[in-house]
C-alpha cells in the first residue's frame, strides 16, 4: 500500500468514526425539539442545511462547484437520488426519536452495515473475506431472530437501513465534493420543505420564533448540526470501501441504544437484546480479524 493510500484510508476512517460518533448523540438534540411537530423539525433542517453548506462555498469561493454540478445532468440526477433518500432518512429518524422509538430506530442503524456490505458487493465488487462473510452472517440472524420474535415488520428499522444504505451507495458512485453535494441534496429539496414552513406558519401552527426561544435556537442551528457529521460521512465515502464503512457504523446505533434506554427510560424487550448481543459480537469479530484477512 502507498503512502498516499494509506493516508487516504486513514482520514478517511477518522472522518467515519466521527460521524457516526456525532450521530450517535443525535437523539439528544431531536428528543429537546419533541414539542415541534417532526415535519416541522424536517423541513428546518433542510432548508438551515442548505443555508449553511451555500454560506460555506461562497466563503471558501467554491459556489461554482455547485453550478458545474447542476450544469452535469449525470451528477445532478445523483444529487437528486441522493436528496430523496437523505429526506425520507432524516423524517423517519426524527419521527422515531420523538415517538420514543430510539431503540428500534438503533436496531435499523444495526441493520444499515448488512444493506452497506451487499450493495458494495453488488455494485463495486467489494471482496468480503471469511471473517467479514461469518461477521454478515452472525449479524443478519440476530436482527432476523430479532424481527421474528418482535411479531411484526420492523418498518422504522427497515426504512432508516435501506434509505441511509442506498444513501451511501448513491453518494460513492457520484464521488461529488462533500460541500458542494450536500448543498445540491439540500437544496433540491429546500422548496418543499420551505413551502411547508410557510404552510404552517399562516395556519398559525408553526414553531419557529415562538414563546420556546431554545427551541428557535435550536430550529436555526439544525443546519449546522446536520451539515457537520454529513460532510465527515461523504469525506469518508470517497477514501474507504462500503464494508468498512458499515462496521465502523456500529459506533451510532450502539450509542443511540445506550441513550434510549438510560436516558429516555425506553423499554428494552428480549428481541431488541438478541439484536444488540449478534451484532456486537459480529463488529468485534470483524474487528479482530482484520491482521488475518490482510494477511491472506
Amino acid at each position: 500500500m502507498s503512502a498516499t493510500t494509506s493516508r487516504e484510508l486513514r482520514v478517511g476512517t477518522i472522518a467515519a468514526f466521527a460521524a457516526y460518533f456525532m450521530w450517535g448523540l443525535f437523539p439528544i438534540y431531536w428528543k429537546r425539539l419533541s414539542g415541534v411537530e417532526s415535519l416541522q423539525i424536517l423541513s428546518h433542517r433542510i432548508v438551515w442545511a442548505a443555508a449553511f453548506t451555500v454560506l460555506a462555498l461562497l466563503i471558501t469561493r467554491k459556489l461554482g462547484s455547485l453550478a458545474a454540478l447542476f450544469k452535469d445532468r449525470r451528477r445532478a440526477l445523483y444529487a437528486t437520488a441522493a436528496s430523496v433518500l437523505i429526506t425520507i432518512n432524516w423524517g423517519t429518524y426524527i419521527w422515531a426519536v420523538n415517538s420514543d422509538h430510539v431503540t428500534e430506530s438503533a436496531l435499523g442503524y444495526y441493520i444499515n452495515p448488512l444493506v452497506s456490505v451487499a450493495l458494495g458487493a453488488i455494485f463495486f465488487r467489494e471482496r468480503m473475506d471469511k471473517w467479514t462473510s461469518w461477521a454478515v452472517g452472525i449479524a443478519a440472524a440476530g436482527v432476523a431472530v430479532a424481527s421474528i420474535l418482535m411479531g411484526s415488520v420492523p418498518w422504522i428499522s427497515l426504512a432508516l437501513a435501506t434509505s441511509f444504505g442506498l444513501y451511501g451507495l448513491v453518494k460513492k458512485k457520484a464521488g461529488l465534493e462533500p460541500l458542494a453535494g450536500l448543498a445540491a441534496e439540500t437544496l433540491i429539496a429546500s422548496p418543499f420543505a420551505l413551502a411547508f414552513l410557510i404552510f404552517r406558519h399562516a395556519a398559525g401552527a408553526g414553531s419557529f420564533g415562538g414563546h420556546d426561544t431554545v427551541a428557535t435556537a435550536m430550529l436555526f442551528l439544525a443546519g449546522v448540526v446536520t451539515a457537520v457529521p454529513l460532510l465527515f460521512f461523504a469525506a469518508a465515502a470517497n477514501r474507504i470501501t462500503l464494508t468498512r464503512m458499515g462496521f465502523i457504523q456500529y459506533v451510532s446505533p450502539t450509542m443511540q441504544f445506550v441513550l434510549g434506554v438510560f436516558a429516555f427510560g425506553e423499554e428494552v424487550r428480549a428481541p431488541m437484546i438478541a439484536a444488540f448481543v449478534a451484532v456486537i459480537g459480529a463488529a468485534l469479530l470483524y474487528a479482530f480479524t482484520r491482521g488475518r484477512a490482510s494477511a491472506s
